[in-house]
């Protein structure tokens, strides 16, 4: 075979290459058979769109199959287009639908795109799931320590799983409960008798309201004896009281020695002046000697 005939029928395969997959002929029997109406044209103009074809087509065959009725091509594609997972929302479409749960189409692509595993979320209906509630402290008002360990079982809320908080706000509420719940216990014995009633409270309070969770149940799974908060709160002020009181006797025996130094003071000063008195004696006596004054004083006393 001459090259001059060799490279036309190359040409010519490689044109049929690319114009096959432009025009997805294959893709459009198989959706003519499967029930979807399609045209060539519209899955040519999706290739040009940059979408494509077979997962548009493949997913609407899925959910036709299944018997989901508010699904479109325009819709699927409008999808892909705003960067949805398309496979996670048909698959949770369908298990919804047979869990008899209602969900449009558009409430599932609006929870993917929010950011949410829409999948997930159906099967946490369908199976309701456990969170593990980290251990909550929480003081009687004997003053002992209680610590407490929790489960609680949700299933999610379709309504309200765009813009509900999350887990983390199960977890903090229920510890919020739980603690306000122990506080108000008059002894730990009341507490440990009764651990339903922590749940029954807790439960009551609508926990839930404004989340993507329903509460099913609270359960206390353990509670345990922590620190005496209140015999150690005694000692810490009585400990501090008698930091004060020797405080308080310091600065008195600070006080006494100060004092004792200022008499020690004075006697010294007192010792000095008698001194000084008795410096001037002998000076008087002479004085008076040379005066007279001694001898008649002396003679008055004789007469």
């Amino acid at each position: 075979m001459t090259p001059s005939i060799l490279i036309p029928a190359g040409l010519i395969l490689a044109g049929s290459i690319v114009l096959l997959y432009i025009i997805p002929v294959n893709l459009w029997i198989t959706a003519i058979f499967s029930g979807i109406k399609v045209n060539l044209l519209e899955l040519v103009m999706m290739r040009l769109r940059r979408v494509p074809p077979g997962l548009i087509v493949n997913s609407m065959i899925l959910a036709t199959k299944a018997g989901i009725k508010d699904v479109t091509l325009e819709l699927l594609e409008t999808h892909y287009l705003a960067k949805g997972n398309l496979l996670s929302v048909i698959k949770a479409l369908i298990v919804a639908d047979k869990a008899n749960l209602e969900m449009s189409f558009k409430q599932a692509a609006a929870i993917d795109l929010a950011g949410r595993n829409v999948l997930d979320a159906i099967h946490i209906s369908v199976n309701p799931y456990m969170i593990i509630v980290p251990a909550i402290t929480g003081v009687s008002r004997d003053g002992i320590q209680l610590i407490a360990e929790t489960r609680v079982t949700v299933r999610t809320n379709i309504k309200q799983l765009v813009g509900g908080a999350g887990e983390e706000t199960i977890k903090a509420r229920v510890g919020q409960g739980i603690i306000a719940r122990i506080g108000a216990a008059i002894t730990y014995m009341e507490v440990l008798e009764r651990p339903e009633d922590i749940s029954k409270l807790v439960l009551a309070k609508g926990l839930d309201s404004g989340t993507a969770f329903e509460i099913l149940s609270i359960d206390i799974s353990d509670i345990s004896i922590g620190k005496n908060i209140g015999a150690k709160l005694q000692i810490d002020q009585a400990m501090a009281d008698l930091n004060i009181a020797k405080a308080k006797a310091e600065e008195r025996r600070a006080q006494a020695i100060a004092l004792e130094q200022e008499m020690l003071a004075l006697v010294q000063e007192a010792k000095a002046n008698l001194i000084e008195a008795e410096t001037l004696i002998p000076a008087a006596l002479s004085y008076s000697f040379r005066a007279g004054n001694l001898m008649q004083g002396y003679m008055k006393n004789a007469e």
